[in-house]
């Protein structure tokens, strides 16, 4: 459950009192090192980047602090609060589940014998399945929200120069700092939420300010910690920020107190917790392609941390684990893995379980309108929220039957026929499992900085005689010059590139003019069905192979029947609405129940936009209104990764697309043609002999 309002107003009186309970909780926790679950998941996640001190309401904050309580009179308990949370979240989601089933066999009845108890049951069954849904979101941004317990090692806004001071090794000769000159805030007015005083927000700040920003109460909440995480790169390297927590652990580990309440207890706390976070969202971009940089974490950790608390063995058994999730799902669907284990363990989430139980094949997400005259207008129909149709899955369906005769081996002989004969459906569908295999590899900081490694707003954003390795940094790279930066990106959109090219290949090299309509229409109706499924990225691959300028230029067109020729331009009206707002796939909620690729070129031109202007005011501060839209941008990588396609994969098709795509990938679209009479116009022999000899008549007639 979503709130479109402000989130609680945690002001110092209402914060500190939980605090002080947590913190009595807690006891001397910290020397002698949390639990394990006490130390796991506290990275925010992307709604935390997306929606800023919004994501969570009031509702949520005043469930939560309930929580755990066996008497009124109790005091929080964050063990019991965890216990409770996770048995009350498993016993709601198992009961969704038997009742998604019933619910498809009372469907499946109902069609049978159209009983009228059957009829009337249904409704009912409807209003349940609502009620139960909402309930599990409920119950899942609770768990999300329980990163309110690394809020207790948070520290007030005039403590931060105390941050910065704590961290430098010649403290004596250091010069007094206060928080203006680090940081640049703004005052909000009075408005809906409960704050009368208004809300500081900030604005701008140092790299050193906005570093010491993170010990900062309530920056985990606000969705600070995990936009820096995003954005940090545009005015630190990987190397100072984790400098820069280090010195910060080194500083106030040993001197850190038993109590819990001492800013220097908290600092080394919270250090930890940011360390934490960083290692489990940022792990493959930062860590995994920089061995220097693990190397000297794991140094570190090793050598002054793991002799003296648990913190040690968590942290490194920690980066062992995403050493190993990085290896290991090089060549897997990481999210659909992830589902796979919560089926096994009886933990699905809602996200999967929706998926699994419910078909959306048939479920159209955007309606296009032509307006003659004014061309192609795309025309985004909000859903209607909280309908009971809404939340309910639709029948399942087997998986792929056996449509196609033609075996995969003559498949590579007929070459084009094997494609013609297979569904539009069918081949969305594996398509859509190849793309997404792909996306889910990338990350969101893969989409900042993509001027310097040549990424420009034209259909082929890298030449392709210019390779990744010899693509120069020249003077439009953003980051910092000794930050490295991973060059994902660029594989993504070179494989964008290959099956636009194989689009325009398979089509030139059809030898009738028969097969080419056929093919045409194939490709247009398999364009149309990804981006009614939401795959957006081999919509517009599938719409720049058609739009190439030898097919465009093919007398097949002029054959086409009409309703297929529309299809061309809804997918113009598509790339239109892809384009006209960076944000577009995330309005409403449908983002969050069906799965989306977007398309990464048309991301990339989105980010690119915003980074267009000066990171920088003129006193040298940091603009991080700035670099909190980037981060918010981005963020929808992750949210859409969150919520995977379901289909069922078929290897063999999967095997022949892939050996097609490679075969063309490099191929030239003008020599495949002009191989080929089929894709020039053709003239009857005898109307061009006649054009012949009335051109010589008339030129006989000129001379006498």
């Amino acid at each position: 459950l979503q709130s479109n309002g402000c989130g609680p107003a945690f002001s110092e009186e209402n914060t500190s009192s939980e605090e002080q309970a947590m913190i009595k909780t807690a006891g001397n926790s910290y020397l002698a090192s949390p639990n394990l679950p006490d130390f796991c998941g506290y990275s925010p996640g992307w709604s935390s980047a997306f929606y800023g001190a919004e994501c969570f309401d009031s509702e949520v904050h005043s469930y939560l602090k309930n929580l755990g309580k066996q008497k009124s009179s109790e005091s929080q308990n964050i063990d019991a609060k965890k216990v409770e949370l996770e048995q009350l979240l498993m016993m709601e989601t198992k009961n969704y589940r038997k009742t998604i089933k019933f619910y498809q066999k009372l469907l499946q009845k109902e069609r049978r014998s159209k009983g009228p108890a059957t009829k009337s049951m249904l409704p009912k069954l409807r209003g349940q399945l609502q009620e139960m849904k909402s309930k599990v979101q409920f119950l899942e941004l609770v768990k999300k929200y329980q990163m309110m317990y690394a809020e207790q090692w948070g520290v007030e806004s005039y403590v931060l120069p105390t941050v910065i001071h704590n961290g430098k090794a010649d403290t004596m000769d250091m010069a007094p700092m206060d928080e203006s000159s680090l940081l640049l805030y703004y005052n909000t007015e009075k408005h809906q939420c409960n704050n009368h005083n208004g809300v500081r927000v900030l604005q701008a700040g140092t790299p050193l300010g906005l570093m010491a920003y993170l010990y900062s109460r309530n920056a985990f909440l606000e969705g600070y910690v995990q936009q820096f995480l995003y954005t940090f790169r545009y005015f630190c390297t990987q190397e100072e920020f984790l400098q820069f927590l280090l010195d910060r652990i080194s500083s106030t580990l040993s001197s850190a107190s038993l109590d819990p309440s001492t800013s220097l207890t908290k600092i080394c706390n919270r250090s930890f917790y940011i360390l934490q976070a960083w290692i489990e969202d940022c792990y493959s971009v930062d860590f995994a392609t920089n061995t220097d940089l693990l190397g000297t974490l794991k140094d570190f950790i090793s050598s002054k941390v793991a002799s003296l608390n648990g913190y040690g063995e968590r942290l490194l058994s920690l980066l062992e684990d995403a050493s190993a999730r990085k290896s290991g799902s090089a060549d897997r669907c990481s999210a659909v893995d992830k589902c796979e284990e919560e089926s096994e363990e009886g933990r699905r989430t809602l996200h999967s379980l929706c998926k699994k139980l419910s078909e959306d094949v048939s479920r159209k997400n955007f309606y296009w309108k032509l307006s003659k005259g004014m061309g192609p207008i795309a025309q985004y129909q909000r859903e209607r929220l909280h309908t009971g149709s809404a939340v309910l899955p639709k029948p399942c369906c087997s998986s792929f039957t056996e449509e196609s005769s033609v075996s995969l081996a003559r498949a590579d002989e007929v070459g084009a026929v094997f494609l013609i004969e297979c569904s539009a459906q069918q081949l969305c569908w594996q398509l859509t499992l190849l793309q997404q295999e792909v996306f889910n590899k990338c990350h969101p900081v893969h989409f900042l900085n993509s001027r310097a490694l040549g990424v420009k707003d034209k259909c082929v954003a890298v030449p392709k005689a210019v390779s990744s390795e010899t693509v120069s940094l020249k003077v439009c790279n953003l980051f910092l010059s000794k930050c490295i930066q991973d060059q994902y990106l660029l594989q993504l959109l070179k494989n964008a590139d290959s099956i636009s090219t194989w689009v325009a290949a398979e089509i030139v090299t059809c030898h009738t003019a028969k097969r080419q309509v056929s093919l045409l229409s194939k490709f247009l109706l398999i364009a149309k069905c990804c981006y009614e499924q939401r795959n957006f990225a081999t919509a517009m691959q599938i719409l720049a192979g058609l739009e190439n300028l030898i097919v465009r230029q093919l007398p097949a067109w002029k054959i086409l029947p009409a309703k297929v020729a529309e299809i061309m331009e809804e997918l113009k009206a598509v790339e239109v609405f892809l384009k006209s707002d960076s944000l577009c796939l995330m309005e409403g909620d449908r983002f969050k129940t069906l799965p989306t690729i977007p398309s990464a070129h048309v991301l990339a031109m989105h980010v690119q936009q915003l980074e267009t202007g000066g990171f920088t005011m003129t006193n040298g501060a940091h603009k991080w209104t700035k670099l909190r839209n980037i981060a918010k941008v981005v963020s929808q990588v992750h949210a859409f990764q969150e919520n995977p396609y379901t289909y069922a994969p078929d290897f063999k098709l999967q095997s022949y697309l892939r050996q097609r795509i490679t075969r063309f990938k490099d191929a030239d679209i003008s020599a495949l043609a002009a191989d080929n009479c089929a894709n020039f116009h053709q003239i009857p022999a005898e109307k061009h002999s006649r054009k012949i000899q009335d051109t010589l008549r008339r030129m006989k007639a000129t001379f006498q």
